[in-house]
């Protein structure tokens, strides 16, 4: 019988150490340990049984293909459509991937789709199918160029809302942009497009883009000294007017970043800062200071299972000894 306690308490403690490796180590990208955000992500086929999303909302033109893609806008004129996360993404750092498409027939397209990070969801608008005077994050896709000389399109720009600021559609944003980049690559009517946005709170802001090849990311924008609302909701927007374009999404991927302890200088970036354009150019300071305290309840939760379970599998051992003990002594 003691041998028996004895395995089946190595077993235990087996079981409880590969699950605290799984939560306390989880992915290993770029420096950082990350933690799924399931909360936030989306892959096919996007309903459940109640052909309804658990985690997000979708409204307007938006059209779900279960086994392709999102399509937010179809190629036809005058069309808005939305797809938002119920819950808000309260993580302080994180990254979050996304797979999306631009393609229609004809050769003048527009009008392009949004990234949002808002405190606001849900509400039709102006600026690429969303509401304008937004505070939080905003990443436009934008495919059709209006007054912008010297740029070329597509073009890709974040903007900083604050409330009270309006995109101005005239200029294509050109006084509201945070940092941006051309990105001619991404309308392929042929292949879908990568996206990464990674977020660290008053640290940095960056994205890249998977187009050019696949597997190979281009470096869009590096900006530091960033902060966004604690709370905010993840969305995407597009919108069609004149011209149009399909707009799909076809996977999003959502991740809580935090630092390796075997990583303190994890490569981040210098690339100007939320008072400053994007200068573009390939600057890859280390920030010693850059270090999340990791969340480690989860750890010491299973250290504490574990000691329990020997306390208690060694307490019924050291009893039953000591019943078998008072028996040969009776005889």
């Amino acid at each position: 019988m003691f041998k028996s306690l004895c395995r089946s308490l190595c077993a235990a403690a087996a079981i409880c150490s590969v699950a605290l490796n799984g939560l306390t180590s989880a992915d290993d990208h770029d420096g950082y340990k990350t933690v799924p955000l399931r909360t936030h992500s989306l892959y096919q086929p996007y309903l459940d049984s109640d052909l309804q999303s658990r985690w997000f909302d979708f409204g307007g033109t938006t059209i779900i293909r279960a086994d392709q893609y999102i399509r937010i806008t179809s190629d036809r004129q005058h069309q808005t459509g939305w797809l938002w996360s119920r819950l808000p993404l309260t993580a302080t750092n994180w990254e979050i991937e996304f797979e999306f498409r631009i393609h229609g027939d004809g050769h003048l397209h527009g009008d392009g789709f949004a990234f949002w990070v808002t405190k606001d969801r849900a509400t039709a608008g102006p600026v690429f199918g969303s509401v304008n005077k937004f505070e939080g994050l905003g990443i436009f896709f934008d495919t059709y160029k209006n007054n912008r000389p010297g740029v070329i399109f597509p073009y890709v720009m974040a903007m900083l809302g604050d409330g009270h600021t309006e995109y101005d559609h005239d200029t294509d944003g050109k006084d509201q942009e945070l940092a941006g980049c051309s990105a001619r690559g991404i309308r392929d009517p042929n292949q879908a497009t990568k996206a990464k946005v990674t977020y660290f709170q008053d640290k940095f802001l960056s994205l890249e883009l998977q187009y050019k090849q696949p597997d190979t990311w281009t470096e869009c924008f590096n900006v530091k000294n960033v902060t966004l609302p604690t709370v905010g909701y993840l969305g995407f927007t597009a919108q069609t007017g004149e011209l149009s374009d399909n707009h799909d999404i076809i996977t999003v991927s959502a991740k809580n970043l935090y630092n390796s302890p075997s990583t303190p200088n994890s490569p981040g970036g210098n690339k100007g800062s939320a008072k400053k354009k994007n200068k573009g150019k390939d600057v890859f300071p280390d920030y010693d200071d850059r270090h999340v305290p990791e969340s480690g309840g989860w750890g010491w939760f299973f250290v504490k299972l574990i000691l329990w379970v020997v306390v208690i599998v060694g307490g019924y051992v050291g009893y039953t000894l000591y019943r078998a003990q008072q028996r040969q002594s009776r005889f």
